[in-house]
């Protein structure tokens, strides 16, 4: 696939978007340490952020570190119109934008030259036109490749504007800790360093085989080609996703099994609304669980038939949740994450459905209905009844 000689890959990224909304909101709030959340914490400005305090990390720990903070109420409606005004300005800039999520984008402005200038200059006019616009700081990543976009994006922030010329691309990239590499988590990074390898620069010295024979066959050629800043992917404008999820930050416990049985159930009834309002269908069920040390794990269930129906869905979490429940009660639980992948259409899939499958869907359309019409809270299960089922965080189009 062609890749570009010239640098000209926006990575578009808002600095600490929640904290960024309530303090451009808010006077008072400018300058001052802001903790997004109660319990658990979703998002951290900068001056908090100095002070030790981490996105999902729970409340208490995060005022021990930063006891100045000032604990404002998440206000996902604000949230979702901020990001809706900022990807107005991408759409603004280029025709070519590729989200990520609600406050992250590609741009290819590659094409633009004779009418915008370099791309430099388009990423600064960018910067500014969100600043004037919409009240909020953005980071800017260019590069050759979307991977060391994102990766110019990390280092450059918060506010700035770090550009990656073609001719100094190792020399940028390899110095860097091995966890700015995609892929390489506290887990990963934990292994490679136990093998005395620390920067992106040390992975490339090694052979590709090294890294498959340590890490596996995919992650060991995905980290090789990275460390090499070897990622012909192009920006992709309207890719439809191929997974989804949602996940919840539950604090650091104890956790009784009712409790994070009525979590996985939130859980999948949100998955599962986005899935028929997206009029999509899957077959492969993951739970994604975080325990109190931050080690984690990934289970899957591939399902014998593509669905969007919720109690399938949840039955299979619900087994999923089962194999992992030593794990649960030796390590403590503090974040559950459930998504639906190997997508498809639902039209053709609905004809086939057996009666009461059929029946099933006939009833979930029903309730999407009445959810649609009255709020989420209108019609809810049992279990739900009185329960905190937290937030739900605005989102790109599934």
């Amino acid at each position: 696939m062609f890749v570009s000689s010239e640098a000209s890959i926006l990575h578009a990224d808002l600095d600490a978007f929640y904290a960024s909304v309530e303090q451009r909101d808010d006077p008072s709030l400018r300058g001052r340490p802001v903790i997004v959340g109660g319990g658990v914490v979703l998002a951290a400005s900068y001056e908090a952020k100095r002070c030790g305090v981490a996105t999902a990390m729970g409340g208490r720990q995060a005022l021990g570190l930063c006891p100045q903070a000032v604990v404002v109420r998440p206000r996902m409606s604000a949230y979702s119109a901020a990001s809706k005004a900022v990807f107005e300005v991408f759409r603004n800039t280029t025709p070519l934008v590729e989200g990520l999520s609600i406050d992250e984008a590609f741009l290819d402005v590659g094409g633009l030259r004779r009418i915008a200038g370099p791309p430099v200059d388009i990423a600064a006019r960018l910067r500014a036109e969100v600043r004037r616009q919409v009240g909020l700081p953005i980071t800017v990543g260019v590069a050759r490749t979307k991977f060391l976009a994102k990766v110019a994006s990390g280092v450059g922030k918060p506010d700035g504007l770090l550009v990656v010329p073609p001719d100094r691309e190792l020399e940028f990239l390899h110095p860097l800790a091995v966890e700015r590499l995609w892929g390489v988590g506290k887990v990963t990074a934990d292994k490679l360093r136990a093998y005395g390898i620390g920067t992106v620069g040390e992975v490339a010295q090694l052979p590709e085989s090294v890294l498959v024979s340590v890490l596996g066959r995919a992650l060991g050629r995905h980290l090789h080609a990275l460390a090499h800043n070897h990622d012909p992917r192009s920006v992709v404008v309207g890719r439809r996703r191929g997974s989804i999820g949602s996940q919840r930050a539950i604090g650091r416990g104890p956790h009784s099994p009712e409790s994070i049985d009525a979590v996985a159930v939130s859980l999948v009834d949100r998955v599962t609304r986005r899935m028929r309002a997206a009029h999509r269908v899957g077959r492969t069920v993951v739970l994604r669980l975080r325990f109190t040390d931050y080690s984690r794990v990934t289970r899957s269930h591939t399902l014998a038939r593509a669905t969007s129906g919720t109690e399938d869905v949840l039955a299979a979490v619900r087994a999923l949740l089962a194999r992992a429940s030593p794990l649960i009660h030796e390590r403590g639980l503090t974040l559950v994450g459930i998504a639906v992948g190997n997508l498809d259409d639902d039209a053709v899939v609905q004809l086939e459905l057996p009666f009461d499958e059929g029946s099933a869907f006939a009833l979930d359309a029903a309730l999407d209905s009445v959810h649609e019409k009255f709020g989420s809270a209108a019609v809810t299960r049992a279990v739900l009844l009185g329960r905190d089922q937290g937030f739900s965080v605005p989102l790109l189009p599934d």
